[in-house]
C-alpha cells in the first residue's frame, strides 16, 4: 500500500479545528540566545540547581513567572509619557484609582509597589494575634503574611484541588462545609476573614465559580464575617466562568468581574499579572474604617496613600492595562496559548494538572518521577532538568515552596508536587510554545535517570526563592 505523503500542517489542521493568532502584532523585540548544554550545567550548579538563581541573560524561554514579566502595548508606553510625578496628590493616581473603581467595584483604592505590599497592610490592619484565616489553598507570600501578623492559616479549599487529575471545573472552589466546621469549632470573632483568591495559583490556576462566591457570602453574612479577595488573575477566572458556568456565557468579562467582586469586601492586587504592566498593586476597600487605617499605614511602609511606592508612569500604564485586560479578544488568545501547550503535552501523555489552568501549565512531578520521595525535591529536580535540556526556565511548587510549619519546623508536605511553566502576557509565540513542549519530552522520555536534589542552604522565610540544592549522587 502507498503511504501517503507527510506534508506541512498548520496549527489548526493538527488539532482539528481553524488556526488561530495572537491578537497583537509586535512592534519591538528583545534578542534571546541559547548557550550551550555545557554552559547550562556550569550556570545551574552555580545557581545551587534553583531556577531563581540562574542570571537571565542565560534563559532562553524564561516561564519562571507570569508576575511582571509583561509585553506592554502601544497604548501603555505612551501613558507613562504621562506620569504625574507630584508626590502628592498625582492626577495619574486619580487616573488609577478611577480605572480600578470602574473594573473591580471597590470604594476606596490603596495604591503599593505591588501585591505583597497589600498583602501586608491587609494582614496588618485585619488580623488580630491567634486568628484563623481560612482560604482557598495557601499561596507563599500571602500565607506568610498573615502568620507575620500573628494569623493561623486553615485550607478550606475543596478536595478535588488536591488531586491533579481531577477534572472538576471549579476546583478553586471554597468548601462551604470545611469553613462551617471551623466556625463551629472556634467561633465567627475568632476568624479574622477568609481570604479567597481567584484561580488559584498553587491548585494548578484553577477557578473559583460564581455560585460558590455568592453561597460563601450568604455564609459569612450569617456570621459577620468578611470576605476579602486575592484578585491578581480574577480576569482569567471571569473568563473560566463565561465559558464553563451556566447562565454566563453572554455576559461580557468586565460584568463577571465586577459582579464577583460585589461578593467581597476588598481585594488585593499583584498588577504584575492580569494587568499587563511589569510593577504595581493596590489594595481596595468597601469600608471606610478600614480603609483610613491602611492609608494610615501605607504612609509607613509603602509611600504616600497617592501613590503607594509607584510612580505616576507606573500608575498610568497600570490604568490602561486594566481595560485592556478586560478586552475579550485578549483573553481568549491568552487562555488559548496556555491551553495550546498544555494540550501539546496531553497529547503526548505527560501528566499535568488537568482541567489546564489560566496562566501555567504545571507539570505533575509526582507522576514524573514516582521514584523519587518528596524529600528529593521532585519538582525542582524537573525545573532543573527542563534548564539543562534547553534552556527553559520552570519554576518549583511543591515542598519546596510550601516550606516549614511555624511551630514544629518541620517540612509541610503539600499533596501536589508540581513544577510552574508559567505563560508571560504578550510575550512569546506558538513557536516558542513548541519548543518549551518538546523540551518537556525530551525530559519526560529521561525520567528514569533522575536522582532528585538536596537542599544545602535554607533561608528562613519563603525558602524557594533562595535556597540552593546539590544532586543526589548516591
Amino acid at each position: 500500500m502507498e503511504m501517503e505523503p507527510d506534508f506541512p500542517r498548520t496549527m489548526g489542521q493538527q488539532f482539528g479545528r481553524r488556526s488561530w493568532a495572537e491578537p497583537w502584532k509586535i512592534k519591538t523585540v528583545e534578542p534571546l540566545r541559547i548557550i550551550s548544554r555545557a554552559e547550562r550545567a556550569a550556570a545551574l550548579k552555580a545557581a545551587g540547581y534553583n531556577t531563581f538563581l540562574l542570571r537571565s541573560e542565560d534563559v532562553y524561554i524564561d516561564l519562571l513567572t507570569d508576575s511582571g514579566t509583561n509585553a506592554m502595548s502601544d497604548r501603555q508606553w505612551a501613558a507613562l509619557m504621562m506620569g504625574d510625578e507630584a508626590y502628592a496628590g498625582s492626577r495619574s493616581f486619580y487616573r488609577l484609582e478611577a480605572a480600578v473603581q470602574q473594573a473591580y467595584g471597590y470604594r476606596h483604592v490603596i495604591p503599593t509597589h505591588q501585591g505583597r505590599g497589600a498583602e501586608h497592610l491587609i494582614s496588618r490592619i485585619a488580623i488580630q494575634p491567634g486568628q484563623y484565616v481560612p482560604g482557598n489553598m495557601y499561596f507563599t507570600t500571602t500565607r506568610l503574611h498573615q502568620e507575620l501578623a500573628g494569623g493561623i492559616f486553615v485550607d478550606v479549599i475543596i478536595d478535588e484541588a488536591h488531586d491533579p487529575q481531577s477534572q472538576y471545573p471549579f476546583k478553586g472552589n471554597v468548601d462551604l462545609d470545611k469553613l462551617q466546621t471551623l466556625i463551629n469549632q472556634v467561633g465567627a470573632k475568632q476568624i479574622a476573614y477568609v481570604s479567597l483568591a481567584g484561580t488559584v495559583n498553587m491548585a494548578g490556576g484553577q477557578p473559583v465559580s460564581m455560585a460558590n462566591v455568592r453561597a460563601l457570602r450568604e455564609l459569612c453574612d450569617r456570621y459577620g464575617i468578611r470576605i476579602f479577595l486575592d484578585a491578581t488573575r480574577l480576569v482569567e477566572n471571569a473568563f473560566f466562568i463565561k465559558e464553563r458556568e451556566p447562565g454566563y456565557a453572554n455576559h461580557t468579562i468586565a460584568e463577571i468581574v465586577r459582579e464577583f467582586c460585589s461578593y467581597t469586601d476588598g481585594a488585593w492586587m499583584s498588577a504584575k499579572k492580569d494587568s499587563l504592566v511589569n510593577i504595581g498593586g493596590w489594595l481596595a476597600l468597601n469600608d471606610d474604617q478600614l480603609a483610613d487605617e491602611a492609608r494610615n499605614l501605607v504612609v509607613v511602609y509603602e509611600g504616600l496613600h497617592t501613590y503607594g511606592g509607584m510612580a505616576g508612569r507606573d500608575m498610568e500604564a497600570l490604568a490602561v492595562g486594566i481595560e485592556e485586560s478586560l478586552q475579550e479578544d485578549y483573553i481568549r488568545a491568552r487562555i488559548g496559548q496556555v491551553r495550546y501547550l498544555g494540550e501539546l503535552l496531553l497529547d503526548w501523555n505527560i501528566p499535568i494538572v488537568v482541567p489546564i489552568g489560566g496562566h501555567a501549565i504545571f507539570l505533575d512531578a509526582r507522576r514524573f518521577y514516582p521514584h523519587l520521595p518528596q524529600d528529593l525535591f521532585p519538582a525542582q529536580t524537573l525545573a532543573a532538568e527542563l534548564y539543562l535540556d534547553s534552556g527553559v526556565r520552570a519554576m518549583e511548587r511543591g515542598i519546596a515552596s510550601a516550606g516549614r510549619d511555624p511551630k514544629t519546623g518541620q517540612h509541610h508536605y503539600p499533596k501536589l508536587e508540581l513544577t510552574r511553566l508559567t505563560i508571560p502576557r504578550r510575550v512569546y509565540t506558538q513557536a516558542h510554545m513548541d519548543v518549551v513542549a518538546e523540551s518537556v519530552k525530551s525530559v519526560y522520555d529521561q525520567r528514569e535517570r533522575a536522582r532528585g536534589l538536596r537542599m544545602v542552604y535554607e533561608p528562613r522565610y519563603l525558602r524557594f526563592f533562595q535556597a540552593r540544592f546539590e544532586p543526589v549522587t548516591e
